[in-house]
Formats: C-alpha cells, structure tokens, sequence
C-alpha cells in the first residue's frame, strides 16, 4: 500500500486494485506543485470526498470528468453533482459501507460543516464525514475535518483501524493536542498521519507536539509528493 500525500488535505492512496484520489485540491492549493498534477493523478480508478468546502472538493467535478472516474462520498452532494455535471457517483450515508474493488469504504460521523461555495455565499452540500478504508490487511482513518468526538470510540471498536490520517492543524479543525488526545484516548494507531496543517500560516506548521504525544506511534509528518509505504 502506498500514501502520497498532496499538500493540506489532499492524498493519493493506492490501495488493493484501487487508486483513490481523496480530497483532491490540485488547482490553487499553495503546498502543491502544479506541475505534478499528472503525476498525482495518473490511473486514478476513483474520487473519495469527506465534504464540499473548497479546499477538499475544488478540483473534483473537473477530476472526475477528464479521468472518467466516479465520485464517492455523502449521498446529497453525489445526487446533486450527479444531476447538475452528469458525474458518475455512489452516494453513500453514514454507518454505510460500499465496496470498490478490493476495497471497502465505511462512511462514519465527523463534527464540522459542509457547503459549496457560489456567487450568492455557501449552499448545502450534505453533511460532513469521515471514512474507514479497509484492504491489504490494513484499515485507514480519514478523519476529515473534525473536532475529537466520543464517536471515536465507537469507530475503533467497530474497525481498529491501524493507521490514522487526522486533520490536526487546528482553527478549522481538531489542533495537534487535541488530535493526539484522540489518537490516545480512542484509538490503538500503529502509524498516523496528520494533515491540514502547514498550508496557512493560521493553522499549525509542525506536527513535533503530537509526535511527542505519541511516543509508541509512528508519527510521520508527509512531504509532497513523496510516497509512504505502509
């Protein structure tokens, strides 16, 4: 299994037959390099979105339409985009699990927001989420943008994920103390990832706290376009 990771949210996982593109902000998202879009996106198979704000879903209507790839994610956003661009979708809810390829995708809560911005200010866009992705003998947790949850133990019952990818550079989400309390508190991570920091000078810009959290977890801080194995 391979993670690159794209800058702020933004990662290619290639995963069983699968090569997931989640939360693809290419276009404008200062931590990538644009010239790398091909290289990023070469065989993806398909689109998974944890919500509509547009440093997670700006590129992904375009994505989607030029690599003939479907979009998954929540089902209110999936019917709408399905209907207004002509995508192809599967639309999932919470508590759902979908199967792509060798993969299964189990869509689970998150506490944040979710809208797609337009001339007249935000619009709905369903409900924000998280996911477990489950194939090689591994379960992964996105946790999209979110606040810590009591949720979170519930979800590692359910699934004991391995590997953690939490959204920790605070301000918009949980920050690198409250991500490790998550990661402490709920969860038995072998390796996390954290991801939406670095990319604003508002958010967090080192990730040396929850590292030091979690002496017992590999806590490895993504370089762009460099590949983790796992």
């Amino acid at each position: 299994m391979k993670l690159t990771w794209l800058g702020h949210a933004s990662f290619r996982l290639e995963i069983g037959d699968q090569i997931l593109l989640i939360d693809p902000w290419l276009t404008g998202n200062p931590m990538f390099p644009e010239d790398q879009k091909d290289a990023a996106t070469d065989g993806a198979t398909a689109i998974l979105l944890t919500h509509g704000h547009g440093d997670h879903s700006a590129d992904t209507v375009a994505l989607a339409k030029a690599l003939s790839i479907p979009v998954v994610g929540i089902y209110d956003l999936m019917s709408f985009w399905e209907a207004s661009e002509g995508l192809s979708t599967i639309g999932f809810n919470k508590g759902g699990t979908v199967q792509i390829g060798d993969v299964a995708v189990t869509m689970v809560n998150a506490v944040h927001s979710s809208s797609l911005g337009s001339d007249n200010g935000p619009i709905y866009a369903g409900a924000e989420a998280g996911y477990m992705i489950a194939g090689e003998g591994h379960t992964i947790y996105v946790s999209g943008d979110t606040d810590v949850m009591a949720d979170m133990k519930i979800f590692n019952d359910l699934h004991q994920p391995d590997i953690g990818i939490l959204a920790a550079g605070g301000h918009f989400t949980m920050d690198m103390k409250r991500a490790a309390y998550a990661a402490k508190t709920f969860f038995d991570f072998k390796t996390v990832i954290p991801c939406h920091y670095r990319t604003f000078p508002i958010l967090e810009q080192s990730a040396e706290a929850l590292a030091a959290a979690l002496p017992d977890v590999n806590v490895i801080e993504p370089e762009v376009m460099q590949p983790i194995e796992l």
